[in-house]
């Protein structure tokens, strides 16, 4: 049985400096937080917008009125990373969002407050009031 303090204390110091090493060359090449905020997403040309609220998965609220999600539909958070609709439900989120051939929601893209800004169709009245009558549709 070695009793040696010093053969103890230099075995983990050979584990230890390496591991260390590795830890911070990995910190290094990790992409910062910031970086992974500024994705940049394209939204398909057919996109709307709308205001959705998960009840009861997959029954939802888009604008207010009951609608339903597609099966296998796809959910996406701000960072682009799938999120199931029960982690949204009973929450309203500013959305695009695009519908399968039988309408029904097929995927969803919760928005950053820099992609709300961006003019999407979909959020549009479907009425317009006799002052507006005169004056072009924006």
């Amino acid at each position: 049985m070695n009793r040696c303090l010093i053969h103890h204390v230099s075995h983990l110091y050979r584990l230890l400096v390496p591991g260390l090493a590795l830890v911070a060359w990995l910190a290094v090449l990790a992409p910062a937080p910031a970086a992974a905020q500024a994705l940049q997403r394209n939204f398909p040309p057919a996109a709307l917008r709308g205001m959705l609220q998960v009840t009861q998965s997959p029954e939802v609220l888009l604008n207010g009125t009951p609608d339903r999600l597609s099966p296998g539909a796809r959910l996406k958070d701000t960072f682009n990373r799938l999120v199931t609709p029960a982690s949204l439900s009973g929450q309203t989120y500013l959305v695009n969002y695009v519908r399968n051939p039988l309408g029904q929601i097929h995927e969803v893209w919760l928005l950053t407050p820099q992609e709300a800004e961006e003019k999407r169709s979909g959020m549009e009245p479907n009425y317009r009031f006799a002052s507006e009558l005169d004056q072009p549709k924006q």
